[in-house]
């Protein structure tokens, strides 16, 4: 069987492309950060998602982004937002997705595998530069330069199916993939039992996606 990497957070997007991956074929490896973010309840559910999803392998890798800051996300001197901000927010975490992407494309590699599945999506997002196409066509190209497999004739893929999607559009497939999105955690400031705050970016669009959608939303929120 076809062999993929999928980027797992723990979270909606990245639960609906683990099964995605799963109906198109691939045997799918699961990997996900403990990078220095906010909270611990998005690895929780990573491996929620991971086992429910039905991945043959799920691993945990732990990068120091927090030692760096510059982000709400790893700095908790810097507050999550609560209301939309102009250009692009303090949420953005500095160079993550090419970090995990790496990583991904490292994994991959050794394991014999072409392809890499990433949940990041360019319509209801938070404006972030590396969830745009046009990254992901970069980081695909720089993939198959840099590497052994690359040079020597394999042709690595970057998937990233929800990257033109709606939230409800996404939801709605996920839903007759089977997702339970009640596993999931995507709140940028879930407290440690994985209820969500609500009112950061990602719980607006979410709530805004399952509403749209027509599907109940079974997201915990703290009020």
């Amino acid at each position: 069987m076809k062999k993929a990497v999928v980027l797992l957070s723990g979270g909606l997007d990245s639960a609906t492309t683990l099964a995605i991956a799963k109906s198109q074929g691939y045997t799918c490896y699961a990997l996900s950060f403990d990078y220095g973010q906010r909270h611990s309840a998005e690895l929780d559910a990573a491996r929620r998602v991971a086992q429910s999803g039905g991945a043959v392998e799920h691993k945990i890798v732990r990068i120091g982004l927090g030692e760096f800051g510059g982000s709400a996300l790893t700095d908790t001197r810097i507050a999550v937002p609560e209301t939309p901000q102009e250009g692009i927010p303090v949420t953005y975490v500095p160079a993550r997705n090419t970090v995990f992407l790496a990583f991904s494309l490292g994994w991959a590699e050794a394991l014999g595998g072409t392809d890499i599945f990433i949940g990041v999506n360019a319509v209801d997002y938070s404006g972030y530069p590396d969830c745009r196409p046009e990254y992901i066509e970069a980081f695909e190209h720089l993939a198959n330069l840099a590497t052994k497999a690359g040079v020597e004739g394999s042709r690595f893929k970057v998937h990233a199916p929800l990257i033109a999607l709606k939230k409800a559009e996404i939801i709605r497939i996920g839903t007759g993939l089977g997702v339970d999105y009640g596993l999931t955690v995507s709140c940028y400031s879930a407290d440690e039992e994985g209820r969500a705050c609500g009112t950061c970016d990602s719980c607006r669009f979410r709530k805004a996606g399952f509403l749209e959608a027509g599907v109940a939303d079974p997201t915990r929120y703290r009020v």
